[in-house]
């Protein structure tokens, strides 16, 4: 849980300690519920994928949501590194889980070929990569070695940086909100739509992008988005449109003028606005 800064009367602080109290509850009855809901989908993926490829838009309205700010569900998942569980494998790091539609599809290739490419960038920022698909993990194996022959590596030496994981009865893609009810395979059945999850040390989402199954994510700019989120974590900044590390950042609107020149004393440039609201205000990124 967060530290809840305590300010102002008795009644505040009581208000404080209740609402922390209440938060603690609600994050281990949300944990309960993934539980029960991974047991769930289990139990009924089958059946639930049929409605799903009957009546895509009602199914798709049953599926859950993940809120930023929500403790990641603790998952078990077969992958082509042996069977994991998800916090244990995050550790102490950031973690990106993105998903695919499937083994051997031309898009997913050149995402996890891509991916693969920026390995070394997202270890350097203590992230861990790991993806998912709907196939089985012999198929992820033999997929591998197309994926870094699209990297023009050589299979038999290489391996991908991060693992796949096996959803092959989509148990984690339902239980997720991944599924896209417009992309279905052969089959009928609907494919997993292309997720991006990243999660931070303390197992909280901190960002979530979904693409449509025929459009392929921007890994630099998931990197991007991973600067962005690691300076914030640390620097009370926000960073504006198109921003990059080593561009100026923002200076919060909640901030004052006084806490504002103490809290950057390489300068502030506030910009002039037909408004007259001082509101636009950048500083260097330290």
């Amino acid at each position: 849980m967060m530290n809840w800064p305590f300010h102002g009367s008795s009644e505040n602080l009581w208000q404080s300690i209740i609402t922390q109290h209440a938060g603690a509850e609600l994050e281990r009855h949300t944990a309960d519920i993934w539980r029960h809901d991974l047991h769930i989908q289990r139990e009924t993926s089958a059946s639930f994928l049929s409605e799903a490829a009957a009546e895509p838009l009602t199914v798709a309205l049953k599926m859950p949501g993940l809120l930023l700010g929500q403790v990641f569900p603790d998952f078990e998942a077969e992958t082509t590194i042996g069977t994991i569980r998800f916090h244990e494998f995050l550790g102490d790091s950031w973690g990106i889980l993105f998903s695919h539609p499937r083994d051997y599809t031309p898009v997913c290739t050149t995402e996890l070929g891509r991916a693969a490419r920026l390995g070394g960038e997202f270890s350097k920022r203590q992230v861990k990569m790991i993806a998912l698909s709907i196939d089985g993990v012999e198929e992820h194996r033999g997929w591998t070695k197309d994926i870094l022959a699209y990297n023009c590596e050589e299979s038999e030496s290489c391996e991908l940086p991060f693992p796949i994981i096996a959803d092959s009865r989509r148990e984690l893609a339902v239980a997720l909100g991944m599924l896209d009810p417009d992309e279905k395979d052969k089959d009928g059945m609907p494919l997993t739509a292309r997720c991006v999850f990243i999660i931070g040390p303390d197992k909280r989402l901190k960002l979530s992008l979904l693409y449509p199954a025929t459009t392929g994510r921007n890994f630099d700019e998931i990197l991007r988005a991973v600067d962005s989120l690691q300076l914030t974590a640390s620097k009370r900044v926000a960073t504006p449109a198109d921003w990059k590390p080593g561009d100026c950042v923002m200076v919060p609107p909640s901030m004052s003028e006084e806490e504002a020149s103490t809290m950057f004393p390489e300068g502030i440039y506030t910009k002039d606005l037909p408004s007259g609201r001082k509101y636009l205000r950048y500083t260097p990124q330290q």
